[in-house]
């Protein structure tokens, strides 16, 4: 037998273990073997987790953010523990790319802060070290501990630790070891620790398992861990949708009869689930899950409202809020530009005509008063269940403006309309409403809007020629009043 094929044998040999290494790990002290383990398969503690050598799992530097390798190797040459945690190591071991590189770390956010003139603390809440490398901002965490054994001082400090009637934690900056840590991590595939100075995974709560069955299993209690923070009912539904898992039937089962705490979750942060959840590329299936564990209402009440009457009664919302997320999917699946102004503007513009309409039965306005008197009244609804920042109400409102300048083309006004600088935005819109609704006004309309964008200049002004004048009175310019000749005092 020659060399060549000696060294191919213990290839093919070395690498039929390597593949059965994912099921060996560290075994338990004293543990006793059961008729029912044949398999042999070990399973993690909090006190005793799995450990996945270099060998056996795929976590390796070279796919890390070179600025999370700098503050993970800056942690330990300072004496610090360090690892790189959650979504990072969880991404790699199901073969995707990580965007998320967040460190757990013993070091406190002062001390953190101490190493790094790039840092910044953040949050009340959740103490947390940002560290800015340019536009990469690497997250780090000090290891979280149990409530019930941190110091008394501790306990009475407000600012340290609170806990609301609810059970929700308002404050949660009591630290501990990352055992603890372990334990107080929300899912099972975020309770793993990936470690530059030995190259291992250390798999507190059989995550990996739970990885590699793909599911989405909360660690301890999870009616107390949604009391805790019942944002982990979103995070649920965005994991299994985003990560395509299923969530496991004991983690889903508290969610409708606790889906009520959501109303405690302020404004500002049901904003960043927004767009965790709309403005990711799994908006639709996100729509879907979020109704059907009865969530959705706490983002759109007045959206969900319509949604539960009658179908006679709720006209184009369903389909026409579908179609605008299943276009925001695909321009984002596309690496195409988006902004959550378009989806605002999609799910509220129905329940904006409601208003409409029931104005101008009630009142003698203009048609533009009549709009902005509407608007006085969807907008701060709806800020009341998510803080939309002025930069997208403002997108919102052009958005919904231009749906009637679009409409009126004589004269000046479809160059005017044509220079807006959210034409494009109000365009896309009118596109999806005529799709929608399909008379066939709209589509003429939206397809006059398509050919003129296609044409020379001189080509539109034939257009503009051809636009038939609104019926109707047309609008007088208001008379100027002319001042008075001031006389001189005698």
């Amino acid at each position: 037998m020659t060399i060549k094929s000696v060294i191919n044998l213990c290839k093919r040999v070395f690498s039929r273990k390597t593949s059965k290494t994912i099921a060996k790990t560290t075994p338990k002290k004293n543990a006793k073997k059961s008729a029912s383990n044949k398999t042999n398969i070990a399973t993690a503690s909090f006190d005793n987790p799995l450990v996945f050598s270099r060998d056996q799992h795929p976590v390796s530097r070279q796919l890390l953010s070179p600025s999370a390798l700098k503050v993970l190797y800056r942690l330990n040459k300072s004496g610090f523990d360090a690892y790189l945690v959650g979504g990072g190591v969880r991404d790699i071991l199901l073969g995707l790319e990580p965007k998320d590189f967040d460190i757990a770390t013993n070091a406190t956010p002062d001390e953190i802060k101490e190493l790094f003139r790039n840092c910044r603390l953040i949050g009340r809440r959740f103490r947390l070290a940002h560290i800015v490398f340019g536009r990469e901002i690497i997250e780090v965490a000090t290891f979280r501990g149990h409530h019930d054994n941190a110091s008394e001082e501790d306990k009475s400090c407000k600012k340290t630790s609170k806990q609301s009637e609810d059970g929700m934690l308002l404050r949660d900056n009591i630290y501990g070891s990352i055992e603890e840590d372990a334990e107080r991590r929300d899912f099972t595939i975020n309770a793993l620790y990936y470690s530059t100075k030995d190259f291992k995974v250390y798999d507190f709560a059989n995550g990996v398992q739970d990885v590699k069955d793909k599911v989405i299993r909360l660690i301890g209690d999870p009616e107390t861990r949604y009391r805790e923070d019942p944002v982990r009912m979103l995070r649920a539904i965005r994991f299994a949708t985003k990560l395509d898992m299923q969530i496991c039937d004991e983690t889903k089962a508290p969610i409708k009869e606790l889906s009520s705490l959501m109303a405690n979750i302020p404004a500002a942060r049901l904003f960043e689930e927004f767009l965790k959840m709309f403005i990711a590329g799994k908006a639709v299936a996100n729509f879907e899950q979020l109704r059907s564990y009865n969530l959705f209402g706490y983002f759109f009440p007045a959206v969900e409202q319509a949604l539960n009457q009658a179908p006679e009664e709720q006209g184009f919302l369903l389909p026409f809020i579908r179609l605008a997320m299943e276009n925001t999917d695909k321009r984002i699946n596309n690496d195409q530009r988006v902004t959550p102004a378009f989806l605002f503007a999609a799910l509220l513009w129905y329940p904006l005509q409601k208003h409409i309409q029931r104005i101008k039965v009630t009142t003698q306005l203009t048609p533009q008063d009549v709009f902005f008197a509407a608007l006085n009244e969807i907008m701060p609804e709806q800020q009341r269940s998510i803080a939309i920042p002025k930069r997208f109400q403002a997108v919102i409102k052009d958005i919904w403006i231009l749906q009637e300048k679009l409409a009126r083309r004589e004269g000046k006004r479809a160059f005017k309309t044509f220079e807006h600088l959210k034409f494009r935005a109000g365009y896309d819109f009118l596109l999806l409403r005529a799709q929608i609704e399909g008379t066939t006004e709209l589509v003429e309309l939206a397809q006059w809007w398509t050919d003129f964008q296609e044409v020379t200049n001189d080509a539109r002004l034939q257009m503009i020629k051809g636009v038939k004048s609104p019926l109707g009175p047309k609008r007088k310019a208001p008379r100027r009043r002319r001042k008075p000749n001031s006389k001189p005092t005698e």
